[in-house]
């Protein structure tokens, strides 16, 4: 009997032993172990991206013999659907299938894309005759252009699995909490970036020579087989992710909000916030790493978290269409708040929705040679740009930062608003010096009698493009990795894919919207002087088109210093003593993340 009441006693004890055994599993999940296998794999995943596509205006031209117009608008459109797919792979993450997932979905489809694309690359019947002239050239049918339009729409599905999860994901790993962050001396998001412009840096030199000078089928073929390395490496770190269970579709609770507040617009808010309904524990799950905190604007959401007639009777949880808790009110204003600082990135891709094309297309008509033998790839011009900004975030990250540090007494220097404000200067420069350099190209063509001839070597070095690519490098450095640490940082954590996805929805709008400028232009600028000329650029007035884009960025700037100037950061509760490991913690401090940025 003794022995039985001692079983028991035991099989009473193992439950409880299994939940230590569980907790103890889940804290040596995560951290900076993980890291390498999320940044290899994304490294590799933008080495594919940046080597099929950067060099994809002159496949575009060259082999299947499409008009410039025409194939610029093929790339812009290409990116600004692989912009759009990410917000739906953003609601799938957030709502039920979560990053991991959603990251292993995207990355076959996106494989499968790259075999296709190779593939239409190594069959000659894909491909019309060739046209070593550039006059009277016959363009790819419409069955070749289909395959084209096939395999292009399968790398956009794959990449909307993976661009708005990997960075979260990686983010997922590691403690982002205002004193974790603050105690470190590195920034996550320079150096996520900056890893990422080795991968780039390789596609736009080795993948780029190889297709210019070896075929398109290698050229095509390596991102496809790195593409597939990668993925290995991806599964080969699950047993070390920690892997974060979706809170629900934040798309629904959005809806519950707006609805509840509808059906209680008649409902007086009161005075005093304290009384609007909190419950902690319904909102464990979607406030992990803090809870929101109550703030006066859209007071009319305020009205969904009015408690009438009972509604939240305890222990019966209240029915979410008709009261909120005070948390997912503030989810709904913190993404409302957001968005107009958010648009002006829109008119930014705008600008440089076209650029990476016009570039490559000038770089072609310019002297290449570095020496008699070896020239250049036009696309490989990018170079400079990547080169910039790898170098910026450095010098960034290790000068800028405790430099502006002295005089802001902000611990990342400057803030993710006047971050983002210096980015979008950088880029009104760099259509000016744009516009500038194209300007010259074209006069010494005039002057060298060469605007008749497609096919010449304008006696101008490539390298007065260089200028221009290091601004944009800058842009990125400033503009872009400020923009991320503002949409993940101000995002809600549980729709922190979402808000990722916004990211690339404005490089679908701002692409989209690129594509309609360039096509009005190319429509209405006439036949004789065009400014977009189908297949020679000398006949153009391309710095045009700079100058008007510099006129559409600087209304954009005073915008963006408008939105900037009236943003309120959202205020948060933190845990006082956070542990990375998610141990229990004492106390809570109140914030604003302001104090953060």
């Amino acid at each position: 009997m003794e022995f039985q009441d001692d079983n028991k006693s035991h099989e009473a004890e193992k439950p409880e032993e299994v939940k230590i055994k569980e907790y103890d599993n889940r804290k040596k999940l995560g951290g900076m172990k993980t890291i390498p296998f999320i940044l290899v794999t994304e490294a590799c995943d933008r080495f594919s991206t940046i080597g099929f596509h950067v060099n994809m205006i002159t496949y575009l031209t060259q082999q299947l013999n499409l008009p410039l117009v025409k194939a610029s608008n093929i790339v812009s459109n290409f990116d600004g659907t692989s912009s759009l797919t990410p917000l739906i792979g953003a609601l799938i993450a957030d709502s039920f299938a979560g990053r991991f997932w959603t990251i292993i979905v995207g990355s076959i489809i996106y494989e499968l894309g790259l075999i296709s694309i190779t593939t239409t690359a190594l069959l000659k019947s894909m491909h019309p005759p060739p046209c070593p002239s550039l006059v009277d050239c016959k363009e790819a049918s419409g069955i070749q252009l289909s395959t084209l339009y096939l395999s292009l729409l399968l790398l956009a599905v794959g990449l909307g699995g993976t661009r708005p999860c990997v960075m979260n994901y990686a983010a997922d790993q590691v403690d982002m909490g205002k004193l974790s962050v603050e105690s470190r001396t590195w920034n996550f998001f320079n150096w996520y970036y900056f890893s990422l412009g080795f991968a780039r840096l390789t596609a736009v030199t080795v993948v780029v020579y190889v297709q210019d000078n070896v075929s398109w089928g290698w050229g095509l073929g390596i991102p496809t087989i790195t593409m597939a390395a990668a993925f290995i490496v991806f599964l080969s770190g699950s047993p070390l992710y920690k892997k974060v269970k979706p809170g629900g579709s934040p798309l629904v609770r959005v809806i519950q909000v707006i609805f509840a507040a509808i059906r209680k617009r008649k409902a007086v808010a009161p005075e005093d916030p304290s009384l609007l309904y909190q419950n902690q524990e319904l909102d464990s799950a979607i406030s992990v790493h803090g809870r929101l905190l109550h703030t006066p604007q859209f007071k009319w959401l305020d009205k969904a978290a009015v408690v009438k007639n009972g509604e939240a009777a305890y222990p019966s949880p209240p029915n979410l269409w008709k009261l909120a808790t005070v948390h997912r009110v503030e989810e709904l204003k913190s993404f409302l708040r957001l968005l107009p600082v958010w648009a002006a990135g829109i008119l930014l891709v705008t600008a440089n929705s076209h650029s990476n094309s016009f570039n490559t297309q000038q770089a072609r008509t310019m002297d290449r040679h570095l020496s008699s033998s070896f020239q250049i790839p036009p696309a490989s011009m990018s170079f400079f740009g990547i080169v910039t900004v790898i170098i910026g975030l450095a010098l960034y990250e290790r000068l800028f930062v405790p430099f502006a540090r002295r005089f802001t007494r902000n611990s990342a220097g400057i803030t993710y608003l006047q971050r983002m404000g210096i980015g979008l200067l950088f880029n009104i420069l760099s259509t000016v010096v744009a516009a500038l350099v194209e300007k010259k190209r074209r006069t010494v063509a005039e002057n060298h009698n060469l605007v008749d001839n497609p096919k010449a070597i304008v006696p101008i070095s490539v390298f007065w493009l260089v200028p221009q690519l290091s601004l944009h490098g800058m842009t990125e450095v400033f503009m872009v990795v400020g923009q991320l640490e503002f949409l993940y940082d101000q995002s809600p954590e549980s729709m922190r894919s979402i808000a990722l996805g916004l990211f690339w929805i404005a490089n679908s709008a701002g692409n989209y919207l690129g594509t309609f400028m360039v096509s009005l232009i190319h429509q209405y600028t006439g036949h004789k002087n065009n400014w977009l000329p189908d297949r020679n650029l000398n006949k153009g007035k391309l710095d045009y088109y700079y100058w008007l884009v510099t006129g559409i960025q600087a209304v954009n700037f005073v915008y963006f210093v408008i939105c900037a100037w009236c943003y309120s950061y959202k205020p948060l509760e933190e845990d006082s003593e956070a542990t990375e490991d998610g141990a229990d913690r004492n106390g809570k401090i109140e914030l604003t993340t302001a104090e953060k940025v």
